[in-house]
């Protein structure tokens, strides 16, 4: 299958195209800045509110008639520019593929080497995020704005999150279950008694922040780097830039002498960070970008996060040397790993967390919602400084392929570390309401993760979908998913290319993720929560029908608080929802027909951890019958926290080939 990467087949199309969208752009602003002006955001109104002059109430009374007038005299351009635009529509491609041809500009694609299926095997990350990344005045609807200057940021902190070294700190305590003891400072300064004072929910779990700063000037320490490596054990393949600290212990969580030489081998102080990674001095507008105390989310911030408490110098020989020059300063995980037996669910045997960044090393990320064409090109400008491959402006416009006008794309971004070989895109025709003038859909794709010592390629699949938003459109989600696992059974089959007998291919993994607009909870969604696609794909989070996990939390923020001080930044955010408290008052929960629509005024009566709608989904069905996958990690992510109303997800799969396992 040819990967298109242009969205038109010639020159021609593309520069006919161009300039129609230039005679329809200047009406498209002006009606954006136009409606934009009249729904502020509960940030520019506690802003205004402290404005005795009533300046902006000034400004909008003197730029209305500009923009209107403008808007007027743009209007014939705009309506030529759509006769020549709308039927350009049917030769248009479905996505553009963009691979970077520049690699010393990508922090992690580098580190990538071929996975040979030969070692105990590999593990995978993925994941998905909706970032409403509307037009600005669609998306001061869900109280986000300046779309441009988010889209940016989002994809610097995704990046930044994800190219940082995996340093993870487990804490093995089977009498202290408590979240907050794993403050590493408790650990490093013991104080009697704090540690049961601060007592949370211990089914889920929080990674605090702890500072890294890559450093190449020390030959010793890429010696204690190595030794350390040694006395851990062989890392799976896949592993890269990895290091575990696993500290156990009976007496309440307390590190011993022993132990706490150990992590000092490995953790001293440094100074303060050096410039970010782009070095630019850009003030972003939006108001979640400033830094703050405790703002963890910028992981190139020169504040330190007030649960930073232990400062890293790494200088092994082993990692990207274009990694260690950037001096970025990075965050490691110190998650509470408690024992298996005081879980509620014995057979649980993965972490979960509540992390305030982006897992490190992330293969596969999924968005939904990127449906601005500007943002989505700044999004891909800093995704590409991490990820090689990337499938954006997916979807179809005009009446092309659907049966309604669609007026936007669907909104689906895909990024990789790994080849994508082949993709496919099909769009939902039943869409009602708002949700059919965008051209929502499914994303398919076939990723190339390795070969075997026999020449057989190591193939994966991953399918990125966004269904029906509007509440109460129950069958039309349904019937969404009973498409979506009818074209991801053909889109299989047309692209293997083995056979039972002489497999050329070897399926490593099949993963659902995205936005699917349905909780596990609400009893108004009974019928998604029993549709037949969970009987074929696994959810980490789900226990059945209508039961999640008790560590799973929601992933749809209550737009009303996005700005407030508590939650603002990725470190309190995550605090926030490490209580129930904390999740009433900010994530959304399930409507109930007994109580007013007011979130905060029925807090007591709320049950559960919210409305989680983002789904990560994996299958055992259809892999290659001598392997085994397993869920490695999951996480729930605030790095966005300001910048979108969804929490991301992550999760890491491990597969593992069978081979050399003790």
């Amino acid at each position: 299958m040819v990967l298109y990467t242009s969205p038109f087949p010639n020159s021609f199309l593309s520069v006919l195209h161009s300039f129609s969208w230039g005679l329809i752009f200047p009406c498209y602003w002006l009606a954006d800045r136009l409606v934009a002006s009249f729904v502020p955001t509960t940030y520019e109104k506690r802003q205004r509110a402290d404005d005795p002059c009533y300046f902006h109430a000034l400004c909008i009374i003197i730029t209305t008639p500009i923009y209107l007038a403008l808007l007027v005299a743009s209007l014939p351009f705009a309506l030529i520019g759509f006769l020549l635009w709308s039927p350009l529509q049917s030769a248009r491609r479905p996505y553009i593929y963009s691979r970077l041809q520049d690699k010393n500009h990508a922090n992690g694609a580098t580190l990538l080497t071929e996975w040979k299926a030969a070692g105990n095997g590999k593990s995978f990350c993925f994941g998905s995020a909706n970032v409403c990344l509307l037009p600005d005045s669609l998306a001061r609807f869900n109280n986000v704005f300046n779309t441009q200057a988010r889209a940016k940021e989002i994809g610097r902190r995704i990046r930044n999150g994800a190219s940082r070294p995996q340093i993870k700190i487990y804490i093995d305590s089977p009498t202290n279950t408590s979240i907050s003891a794993a403050s590493f400072s408790s650990l490093v300064s013991p104080q009697g008694g704090d540690s049961t004072n601060r007592t949370v929910n211990a089914g889920i779990k929080r990674t605090t922040s702890m500072e890294y700063k890559g450093d190449n000037s020390g030959s010793n320490n890429s010696e204690n780097s190595r030794e350390d490596k040694n006395g851990a054990g062989e890392p799976n393949e896949g592993e890269e830039n990895t290091c575990i600290v696993r500290i156990n212990g009976e007496d309440n969580g307390h590190m011993s002498d022993t132990e706490a030489e150990t992590v000092n081998g490995q953790a001293h102080a440094s100074g303060l960070a050096e410039p970010s990674l782009e070095g630019d001095a850009e003030v972003s507008k939006t108001p979640n970008h400033k830094q703050k105390e405790g703002d963890c989310g910028s992981l190139d911030s020169c504040s330190a996060s007030r649960e930073s408490l232990v400062k890293v110098r790494v200088g092994d020989g082993t990692v990207d040397q274009s990694t260690v020059n950037n001096k970025l300063l990075y965050k490691a995980s110190i998650m509470k790993k408690t024992s298996v037996r005081k879980k509620k669910h014995t057979d649980e045997i993965f972490d979960h967390e509540i992390s305030a960044f982006f897992p490190a090393n992330l293969d596969f990320l999924c968005l939904q919602e990127v449906f601005d064409k500007r943002a989505a090109e700044k999004l891909k400008e800093q995704l590409h400084r991490y990820f090689e491959y990337i499938v954006y402006d997916v979807g179809v416009y005009s009446c092309h392929q659907c049966c309604s006008f669609k007026f936007v794309n669907s909104g689906l971004l895909f990024a990789s570390r790994y080849p994508v070989m082949d993709a496919a895109y099909h769009c939902y025709p039943n869409g009602r309401g708002t949700d059919s003038l965008a051209s929502k859909g499914a994303l398919f794709l076939k990723v190339q993760v390795g070969s075997t010592p026999q020449d057989q390629r190591i193939v994966g699949y991953i399918s990125c979908t966004h269904l029906q938003a509007i509440a109460g459109d129950t069958t039309v989600r349904c019937e969404q998913l009973d498409m979506l696992q009818d074209w991801l059974s053909e889109f299989r089959k047309s692209t293997s290319s083995s056979s039972t007998a002489n497999p050329e291919e070897l399926v490593a993994f099949d993963v659902i993720c995205g936005d699917l607009n349905f909780d596990n909870c609400s009893s108004e969604d009974k019928l998604e929560q029993q549709h037949s696609l969970f009987t074929h794909y696994k959810d980490p989070c789900r226990i059945g029908p209508g039961e999640d996990k008790p560590w799973a939390i929601g992933t749809l923020l209550d737009p009303e608080g996005l700005y407030d001080d508590e939650v603002c930044t990725p470190d309190n955010l995550q605090k926030v929802l490490e209580s129930e408290e904390g999740r009433k008052g900010y994530l959304v929960y399930p409507t109930s027909k007994n109580h007013g629509s007011s979130q905060k005024g029925r807090k007591a009566s709320l049950k559960g951890n919210g409305r989680r709608i983002d789904y990560m989904l994996y299958t055992e069905e259809g892999l290659y019958l001598e392997w085994k996958v397993e869920v490695e990690e999951f996480s729930f992510i605030t790095q966005l926290a300001g910048l979108t109303d969804h929490l991301p997800v992550a999760m890491r799969l491990m597969v593992s080939t069978g081979e050399d396992d003790p």
